[in-house]
């Protein structure tokens, strides 16, 4: 299923024409028949792609780009954006081909007039993978907060301004402390972002209740890495906090801040994993019980994506060697939240590093029970004086 999954892949089109649809009819000429083809719209909406076991929401956002999200026991996963190639077969019907950042090339044929694609995948372990699904536009009237808040994070680079409906005017509060106080705090932000410099790319999406958590590259005043919390009622965003990190290099290990695995499953395990990584922080990072940390692992396999920690607990334990030798400590002294989807669990904590007064946001990927795979964002609080809002970072 990861092979599937990477190649995500699967299905898409271009659209042509903004016409309203005609019907058929026959023309003739010079003693032919031309049969006038109504031209169906796809740039602009979304499609789902649907093989059976597997299945994938496709996002034309233009000519040019297209984001897929995989669909795991009917909710979004994994999600990337690519750049496509297109050749027009005949009207409704295309040919589209991309590359995906682990690698892997796709080439598939689509006929949107007969709802049916066809898709060829070579993973870059040099397996080939034949498909072919049904592909049916998906209504947004009904739309999901995980898919609103991925709309609503990229229309900070596109500029579109459909997604800014998903906020409640009214009762919108922010806690990033560099923002102004509702809607209008973060439409003067967007303003004062240099034309075309903005860049937003979720990478993965999780929902717990009422809140929907995001891990995005940005392009916001320079390039980050961020994790967004989106608080809803009644379908529409109340609340926001995030946590901003600049992007530094891979690590020892070679991990980026936010390369590694997406996928969601164990759904049915998300409460359990919830009070592992929870029991985890409380235990190792706020009070420092330092001889329960290896209860918490699978031995040494452990990726770590935090810039300066490689894999394992040695990795571990050689940067926090590091850091001691440099005078640097670092504490947690308040959780503030935990939230979860299966197998994934985000945890925003408050402390200090270094000396200084920060806001801790841990992504933690849990197996078997065992924390597997980690990712943070690591950003001052600044002091009281030059926030821009009076809703405090948590």
């Amino acid at each position: 299923m990861n092979k599937i999954i990477l190649g995500a892949t699967i299905i898409l089109g271009l659209g042509l024409s903004t016409a309203k649809a005609q019907n058929k009819s026959i023309v003739k000429s010079k003693n032919n028949l031309k049969m006038e083809h109504r031209h169906i719209q796809v740039i602009g909406n979304k499609f789902k792609a649907d093989f059976g076991e597997f299945a994938f929401e496709l996002n034309f956002e233009s000519e040019t780009q297209l984001t897929w999200r995989a669909f795991n026991n009917s909710q979004l996963g994994a999600i990337e954006t690519v750049k496509i190639q297109k050749t027009e077969i005949r009207p409704n019907v295309y040919m589209v081909t991309w590359k995906e950042k682990s690698g892997t090339t796709v080439t598939h044929l689509e006929d949107f007039e007969k709802q049916t694609v066809y898709t060829n995948i070579t993973t870059p372990d040099h397996n080939f993978i034949n498909l072919k699904g049904k592909l049916t536009q998906i209504n947004n009237t009904n739309m999901d907060n995980k898919l609103k808040v991925v709309e609503l994070l990229k229309s900070i680079e596109t500029g579109a301004s459909e997604p800014v409906a998903y906020i409640n005017p009214n009762k919108y509060i922010q806690h990033n402390l560099a923002v102004g106080e509702g809607l209008a705090g973060f439409g003067a932000v967007l303003q004062a972002l240099p034309k075309g410099s903005a860049k937003a790319s979720t990478v993965r999406a999780f929902q717990d209740g009422d809140f929907v958590f995001a891990h995005t590259e940005y392009n916001f005043f320079g390039p980050k890495i961020g994790f967004d919390i989106f608080r809803f009622e009644d379908g529409k965003i109340v609340e926001h906090w995030d946590n901003l990190q600049e992007i530094a290099k891979p690590n020892p290990s070679g991990h980026t801040m936010i390369d590694g695995t997406a996928e969601i499953k164990d759904l049915d395990k998300t409460e359990a994993n919830k009070k592992i990584v929870s029991s985890f922080v409380n235990d190792i990072l706020v009070n420092g019980k330092m001889e329960k940390l290896q209860g918490y692992y699978d031995g040494n396999n452990y990726i770590q994506h935090n810039p300066q920690i490689g894999d394992g607990l040695s990795g571990l334990g050689k940067a926090l060697g590091e850091w001691a030798k440099q005078g640097i400590t670092m504490k947690y002294d308040t959780v503030h939240k935990v939230l979860g989807e299966g197998n994934f669990v985000l945890v925003a904590s408050e402390g200090q590093l270094g000396g200084k007064h920060c806001s801790f946001y841990d992504l933690f990927r849990v197996e078997n029970g065992k924390i597997a795979e980690h990712w943070d964002t690591i950003e001052e609080i600044p002091a009281k004086e030059s926030w821009k809002n009076n809703n405090g970072k948590f």
